[in-house]
């Protein structure tokens, strides 16, 4: 299982293996725009930590003015929102700056700095030999009990989707209620699938359609 995050520099910050769905979160303390910030310290709660390629690039403002204005209803979720990239705080605190000065939007969230990528390396956002975060646009679902229970990858040429965001936090969520799927597209309050059967009787109960099987929700 993942853990801390290493020293920059040391063998094992060159060495660490990729993070994977059911892996602990790699612990890390680092500055942020809304000072020190222990990733643990967020346990108890839903975590999207989401890396970026670097600050006062167009599309990476896009996606910050979106999770801005998302973000009460990521908090009505229990989730707290991270950001990530290699750039340095007193560039962040410019860029978050330069938003809220341009279009009047403030960033609710801290943008954790890590200039070392050593944050990156022990979270597998880059190739343990990159010198730069240019292609970094990770997402990672942390649940409350620090395991990661997604993760998404994008190029930096494409934004994510703030919506998207809110729709696996809240897929993620109902999965962990009970013994259900959550089809392709589900959003709150729709139809949810039964885990297909896995005995000769059960599949004959269930009928014909026994491999996709829609209830309604009992949980909405």
């Amino acid at each position: 299982m993942h853990d801390t995050v290493p020293t920059p520099g040391t063998a094992a910050a060159t060495q660490q293996a990729p993070v994977k769905i059911g892996d602990l979160a790699p612990d890390f303390v680092a500055r942020t725009t809304q000072g020190t910030l222990t990733l643990s310290a967020l346990r108890g709660r839903w975590v999207i930590l989401f890396s970026h390629p670097a600050d006062f690039t167009p599309v990476c403002t896009s996606e910050f003015i979106a999770l801005a204005k998302a973000e009460p209803d990521f908090a009505a979720m229990g989730c707290a929102l991270v950001g990530l990239s290699v750039d340095s705080l007193p560039t962040h605190l410019a860029w978050v700056d330069a938003i809220r000065e341009r279009f009047d939007v403030r960033i609710p969230f801290p943008v954790v700095e890590d200039p070392s990528m050593a944050i990156a390396i022990a979270y597998g956002m880059l190739d343990s030999t990159a010198r730069n975060s240019a292609t970094i646009r990770a997402t990672y679902f942390i649940d409350p009990q620090g395991i990661v229970r997604a993760m998404t990858w994008y190029p930096m040429t494409i934004g994510r989707s703030a919506a998207e965001m809110l729709r696996m936090l809240a897929a993620l969520q109902r999965v962990e209620k009970g013994d259900v799927l959550t089809p392709e597209g589900w959003t709150p309050g729709a139809p949810v699938m039964l885990p297909p059967s896995q005995t000769q009787d059960a599949v004959a109960q269930a009928g014909p359609c026994w491999f996709m099987t829609l209830q309604k929700d009992t949980q909405a």
